[in-house]
């Protein structure tokens, strides 16, 4: 999963203090030679959190989801924000908008949506959104930064979608790249989930560097100590007059549904299993609160995630929806400070 001998992990003794540290670190000056990032398909800024938190300055955001938009606005008022469609933003515009000239960017950051590859929808080789990262690439080469990072889901890498990954690694060097592909779990990264993302970083190649990977460090954090003393959840949380409230009783900790799929019940004393999108809507079925009879709420989500409390969202569904959609803040930092 990362490039060395794996070291030691570390047991978090306070995840709550881990966060608040991170949020610090977040918010805190920078020096005018800090790195410098541009975050593509930025959502409502999960990996620009976990720049933020390795201290990087954040030149320049793009996104073209209204509520993605607006949350991050929310979270990053001084970050300039390109909302609209990438396939309209052109590399001068790109750079004008960053006041950067092409090789001075320390990092192109991007996390294409891959709906299409992702092992929890119908993983179509043909999907449309398979395809952004030919914008990704348009704007990368025209850039030219001294490293991208680009992130997506396992499920390219399996079946069929195993000639798209080979396409898209063939791509990214052709931009003039050495660029490596690992994947990566956040439960080693201090996240209480466990999410495994294909993580592609590439170093250009006058550089003269190998690109690389970090180790994991951490050991997982448990759900308990992810959501321990959360405010009290929204109302809309509740699922016992659904069907599927009914089937959330028949479930024991730890255990998949089989009359709903995605419906799962996790265990409190291991790591949190992968929040999806989906989650905002009371009437399906996800990941759902291991001791209630309810969806986790936008605090306890945003824990499991790795967003401290500070992270502002502008409703219950749109947080479920928007972290679901996100990498977690702490394994980008962890990239990002590699």
């Amino acid at each position: 999963m990362a490039d060395g001998a794996a070291p030691r992990l570390r047991r978090i003794e306070d995840y709550p203090a881990l966060l608040n540290e991170a949020w610090a670190q977040a918010h805190a000056p920078r020096e005018a030679n800090a790195p410098t990032v541009i975050s593509t398909f930025a959502g409502c800024g999960g990996s620009s959190l976990g720049y933020h938190m390795a201290g990087f300055r954040e030149l320049l955001a793009v996104e073209w989801e209204q509520n993605a938009a607006d949350t991050f606005r929310l979270n990053f008022p001084h970050v300039p924000l390109y909302h609209g469609d990438i396939a309209k933003l052109s590399v001068d515009e790109c750079l004008r908008l960053a006041g950067v000239k092409p090789g001075e960017l320390t990092v192109f950051d991007g996390s294409p949506p891959c709906q299409g590859f992702s092992t929890s929808g119908k993983r179509e080789i043909g999907d449309a959104r398979n395809q952004l990262f030919r914008e990704y690439c348009r704007l990368l080469e025209g850039l030219r930064p001294r490293a991208f990072v680009m992130e997506n889901v396992s499920g390219m890498v399996k079946g069929d979608f195993k000639i798209v990954f080979a396409e898209i690694l063939r791509t990214l060097k052709r931009c003039g790249y050495r660029v490596k592909a690992r994947l990566l779990n956040a439960m080693f990264f201090g996240v209480p989930q466990s999410r495994e993302r294909m993580i592609f970083v590439g170093v250009r190649e006058d550089i003269g560097r190998e690109p690389s990977h970090p180790a994991g460090w951490s050991e997982p954090v448990s759900l308990r100590d992810a959501i321990a003393g959360m405010p009290p959840p929204e109302p809309e949380a509740d699922i016992s007059r659904f069907a599927i409230g009914a089937e959330w009783r028949r479930l024991a900790p730890g255990r998949k549904s089989q009359k709903y799929l995605s419906l799962v019940r996790p265990r409190l004393d291991a790591a949190c299993p992968t929040l999806t999108k989906g989650a905002g809507s009371t009437s399906l079925a996800s990941v759902v609160h291991p001791t209630e009879c309810r969806k986790f709420s936008s605090f306890e989500s945003a824990s499991i995630a790795s967003f401290p409390r500070g992270f502002r969202f502008t409703s219950w569904a749109d947080a479920l929806a928007r972290i679901g959609n996100s990498v977690p803040p702490l394994l980008m930092r962890s990239i990002a400070a590699h």
